[in-house]
């Protein structure tokens, strides 16, 4: 008498594994939602950015500024929409150097203790729609803004930094020294 049994699973019981297996994916996929997790990574790198800009002009204004020009400009690091208010054209410029040619026209070297940047950020996706832009006064005045593309940091969203920076224009992320940030 052959008492052999055959050991394994029916097609039956692997259908079944790889069906919830798919069930279990899709659910991940849609929890976590990837395509959110990497808008809200670059949106973090764009408030990252903009801080340490605003920094180093802050310690160049406290140091140089006085002491050499200060050009009135606008600039963006891609042709898209202008962010700032009132008319006016945005230089296109994606430089990112530190010597006063780059899209922000400060040469940051000026400052005693060398530039604070070893160049200037760039947006991550820099195209007509996320960018980076800077306008400055006369008066040394000046406002850098970034466009948020994740719902968090957007407008109304659960880290919304653009109608909380004390800027003109809930759309666009802004940081600077001027008033009210209208310029």
């Amino acid at each position: 008498m052959n008492t052999k049994t055959k050991k394994g699973f029916t097609l039956i019981e692997l259908l079944v594994v790889i069906a919830i297996l798919a069930v279990l994916a899709t659910a991940v996929v849609i929890i976590l939602n990837p395509a959110q997790l990497v808008k809200q990574g670059r949106d973090s790198t764009r408030v990252s950015d903009l801080s340490a800009l605003h920094n180093a002009l802050a310690l160049y204004l406290a140091e140089v500024a006085n002491l050499t020009s200060w050009t009135a400009t606008s600039t963006c690091t891609a042709a898209g929409t202008f962010p700032f208010s009132g008319a006016g054209a945005c230089v296109v410029n994606a430089l990112t150097n530190v010597t006063g040619t780059g899209w922000v026209n400060v040469n940051f070297g000026a400052i005693s203790s060398g530039s604070p940047l070893s160049r200037l950020p760039i947006d991550p996706v820099n195209d007509t729609t996320n960018f980076y832009a800077f306008k400055s006064s006369s008066t040394l005045l000046y406002e850098i803004d970034a466009n948020m593309e994740s719902n968090k940091y957007a407008n109304g969203g659960a880290g919304d930094v653009e109608t909380k920076d004390q800027g003109d224009n809930s759309a666009w992320y802004e940081i600077g020294n001027a008033p009210g940030l209208n310029l």
